[in-house]
């Protein structure tokens, strides 16, 4: 799907798909042929004969002359009128929403799919562009099981058959061959094109006409009569029924003004408001069968809105005055007792019979078609792989034959029902959702206030769309529940399956949209003069020089920021004045992709400058909006050990069947090739250093100095069982804190902004997925020899504090008189500057007694002292930082400047 099917404009200017402009070739539209044989162009049909003629034809449909008799003798005038009214209602509101979206751009080949998925994205457009192919499928089967009773009701052999020649055998196999075998005859039509069927579809609306006139002129030629309509009942016993024509009687009328719901004679069911409403409305599923032309649509923009609604308005005036002439004319039971009534009281009974085949027959080619090309747009789009690939073959003229293989086969099955009625409301459920989906689409791109959004058809709102959805909704559960609880299961499944299938389009996302419109208000509402100490959370911001050496790191960090803003930062050198072009620009997408590799919730934020203390600066303060800034600042640690290459140790980095091909697809232009490309191979030794250990120290000063919570990470490409498939849940791992500055050992106050941070960072990483079980423990260094006993009372004051700060983790009490007799800083000196001067023996002992309690630790918390003020100081600061995690494993150095502990609610 790295090809875009939405068309260029015919002036070579890109075309507008539904507020996202789109340039691209469309693989459906493109003179040529992948072997380069020119192909006729498949778009010839104007507004009459592609929109208005189909959209009539599927409109009529079986119900016209088969139903609605049906309809009246149940519901009565009344109730069938308001059935007409409540139909034509819901399916104007979803007509405004299609002639909405059908002008806001190019539409391609797919119709109301093409419109849903290129609106709403791939996942739900491919799921409701399904469950709409079905619907068409399902109303295929109707119409031909339609036209098989009307057969057998002329030529059955029943003796109750009304009239005709009665020479066909009926029962249920019999009408499962028959239908077959008008099914075999749609086929061969569809196979040779939809052109051939919408040229032959005017002569059949010419037809269907006549037999109108015929059917509105005859109570003025035909005189009243009286007739007996035989059925076989239970247990193959004869039911008679007197049944009269009265032509035009105010009595008649009065007789038929009310409901008189019955047992229906082809089901053997009591009919209700629900089912009768579910047959009724399968006379308005056919708004969309102008919409699924618009692959053969010359200017589908145009065609869809003006020839859909002049075929509604147009179809609305035939069903009223049908439904109160049949009314005024027939009483109750010939209604009720035979649906080809009109065959009856005909002036020449044949027109009816030739109105009936016609119109059951061109709607479901009309079905056929329509469903076929929505299949083919789901191939195309390869939506759901395999199975629908061989629906994508398309004939030398256009025609997608394998596509219409398909729908035939799926109608050959719906055919087994037997009877039109008993799948009349799993259509109409199946054609309300496609239609709610229509109005969502809509709705959602009417919300999103996209500038791009500007449809030249302006007769609709967002409360016409929202009414549309609601009513669509509404009937589907009044028609029937189970069916619709069942096709919104349905719908969910299918959703479920195309988001862990992960396409990915150029299509546009609605949802991105509405969340950026989301977004921006809460952003809005986000006060940081609101923030309070109980709810801080951390907002990182880690810089990365080379994420090939950094992975694990980053992976870390994801589970340590507890649900708050994780952003990656990176510094490229370089002065724009000197470039011809942004570079960062183009290295977005390799981050991305890079984030999507290792699974963690990040954003990318990437700088130009001059040096990368100063770039670091400008994403300090830029990085974010509102309230979400970064509050902490991360870096690796300065040292001269050699990287770790990660791309070279994990699966999703060398393992190329993971790229998703090496054509782009799915990945956004970025395959594993590049990725692992664009990033450079890891320093050596001897490499150039990019940053100096002044700067690298200048570059915590300055965090601080902008209140920025600083911290450093050590040999963390030893820790393992990080990644995304990784199932660690910490039971085996151990946290161990040391909440005291081990470089000042006269420094007691546990209770320092600095102390309690990192007790806070430590507890949050405790509470993440992997790190859930793993056990704490914090480490109290005290001077057990001396004479000062304070730290008995110091050690049940931090307990007393632990639990106040719901703290679970053990206390380890470590004497280490031994460690700061090495101590060389003078007596009562708390100078930090004097602090600076650090004897080698001291340094190693630290580190000695760290390696000795917390060699086990799968990570370790230590105290960050500040960095020193001047800049000659820098490297003996990271000597001494080096000297005391030498060795130790994963390691995290922090300064913490914000208060972030409550003991309150």
């Amino acid at each position: 799907m790295s090809n875009e099917r939405t068309p260029l404009l015919t002036s070579g200017v890109c075309g507008l798909s539904f507020g996202a402009p789109v340039c691209g070739t469309d693989s459906d539209v493109t003179p040529e042929t992948a072997s380069g044989t020119p192909n006729k162009d498949p778009r010839s049909l104007n507004t009459f004969f592609g929109v208005m003629v189909p959209t009539v034809l599927s409109m009529f449909s079986i119900v016209l002359f088969l139903r609605s008799g049906f309809v009246v003798g149940h519901a009565g005038l009344l109730q069938g009128l308001l059935m007409v009214v409540v139909a034509y209602i819901i399916i104007s509101l979803t007509i405004l929403s299609i002639c909405a979206i059908s002008t806001n751009g190019a539409i391609q080949g797919g119709g109301a799919y093409y419109m849903i998925s290129r609106s709403l994205g791939p996942e739900f457009g491919g799921s409701i562009g399904l469950m709409f192919f079905l619907a068409k499928v399902f109303a295929c089967g109707e119409y031909v099981l339609g036209l098989v009773e009307a057969i057998l009701d002329i030529f059955g052999s029943e003796p109750e058959s009304a009239g005709g020649v009665r020479g066909l055998p009926q029962g249920y196999w019999y009408t499962v061959l028959y239908s077959s075998v008008i099914l075999l005859l749609c086929l061969l039509v569809c196979l040779v094109g939809a052109h051939i069927y919408c040229r032959t579809a005017f002569v059949i609306l010419l037809v269907v006409t006549v037999v109108l006139l015929s059917v509105f002129i005859s109570p003025l030629a035909v005189k009243p009569a009286n007739f007996v309509i035989t059925h076989r009942g239970p247990d193959n016993q004869t039911l008679r029924f007197n049944a009269s024509y009265t032509g035009f009687s105010a009595e008649t009328l009065r007789n038929n003004l009310r409901s008189e719901y019955s047992l229906d004679y082809s089901t053997n069911s009591v009919m209700t408001f629900a089912t009768v409403f579910a047959i009724m409305f399968t006379s308005c599923t056919g708004i969309m069968a102008g919409a699924n032309m618009s692959g053969e649509l010359k200017t589908p923009s145009i065609s869809i809105p003006k020839g859909t609604i002049t075929a509604v308005i147009y179809t609305f005036t035939v069903y009223v005055l049908l439904f109160i002439l049949v009314s005024a004319t027939c009483d109750r039971a010939l209604l009720i007792q035979d649906y080809g009534f009109l065959q009856r009281i005909n002036i020449w009974s044949p027109f009816v019979t030739i109105g009936i085949y016609c119109a059951a027959l061109s709607a479901a080619m009309c079905s056929m078609i329509g469903a076929s090309r929505i299949l083919h747009a789901l191939a195309v789009d390869e939506l759901f792989g395999l199975p629908l690939a061989p629906a994508a073959m398309k004939s030398s003229s256009g025609n997608p034959w394998m596509a219409v293989l398909y729908t035939w086969l799926l109608a050959q099955c719906v055919v087994f029902a037997g009877q039109l009625n008993a799948i009349a409301s799993l259509v109409t459920v199946f054609y309300l959702l496609a239609y709610a989906a229509v109005d969502l689409a809509c709705l959602a791109l009417e919300w999103a206030s996209a500038p791009n959004f500007r449809p030249t058809f302006q007769f609709f709102s967002w409360h016409t769309c929202l009414l549309g959805l609601l009513s669509c909704l509404v009937m589907m559960f009044v028609i029937n529940p189970v069916y619709s609880s069942g096709s919104i299961v349905l719908l969910l499944l299918l959703l479920l399956f195309l988001h862990y299938r992960a396409p990915t389009s150029s299509w546009g996302y609605v949802s991105q949209a509405l969340i950026f419109h989301q977004v921006r208000k809460y952003l809005l509402m986000l006060d940081v003069r609101k923030d309070h100490v109980k709810f801080w959370r951390p907002q990182v911001l880690l810089m990365v020089a080379n994420p090939r050496s950094s992975c694990q790191l980053i992976l870390f960090v994801n589970q340590l920021k507890k649900g708050g803003l994780f952003v990656l930062g990176h510094v490229q050198l370089g002065d724009l004045d000197a470039l011809p072009a942004d570079p960062v620009q183009q290295q977005y997408n390799f981050w991305l992709s890079l984030v999507d590799k290792l699974g963690v919730k990040a954003f990318v934020d990437l700088t130009l400058s001059s040096s990368v203390r100063q770039g670091t600066q400008h994403l300090l303060r830029i990085t974010g909006l509102g309230g979400m800034k970064p509050n902490t600042l991360i870096l690796g640690f300065y040292d001269s050990c050699t990287p770790e290459d990660f791309f070279l140790e994990d699966s999703a980095f060398c393992d190329s069947s993971l790229g998703y091909g090496s054509e782009g697809e799915y990945n956004f232009g970025v395959d594993l090739p590049s990725l692992q490309a664009h990033f450079p191979p890891v320093r050596h030794v001897e490499s150039q250093r990019w940053l100096s250990p002044e700067e690298y120290v200048g570059i915590i000063s300055d965090a601080i100095k902008m209140d920025k919570n600083v911290c450093l990470g050590r040999y963390f490409f030893q820790l393992e069982g990080e990644g995304k498939d990784s199932k660690v849940d910490g039971s085996e791992r151990t946290i161990d804190v040391w909440p005291l500055n081990l470089l000042q050992p006269g420094c007691h106050d546990y209770e320092d902004v600095g102390s309690l941070f990192l007790l806070q960072m430590a507890c949050v990483l405790n509470m993440s997925s992997r790190w859930r079980h793993a056990r704490m423990r914090i480490f109290l260094n005290v001077e057990s020899e001396s004479n000062d006993q304070s730290w008995v009372v110091n050690e049940e004051t931090f307990r007393e504090l632990l639990r106040k700060l719901r703290i679970r983790a053990a206390i380890k009490i470590v004497p280490w008189d031994t460690v700061v007799r090495h101590h060389t800083r003078p007596e009562g000196e708390k100078s930090p500057e004097a602090a600076r001067a650090l004897s080698e023996d001291f340094l190693t002992a630290v580190n000695m007694l760290l390696s000795e309690h917390s060699s086990q630790a799968a990570v370790r918390f230590l105290y960050l002292p500040r960095p020193p003020a001047h800049h000659s100081l820098a490297q003996q600061y990271l000597a001494q930082l080096d000297a005391l995690t030498n060795g130790l494993g994963p390691t995290l150095l922090i300064h913490g400047v914000t208060p972030v502990t409550c003991t309150d609610l």
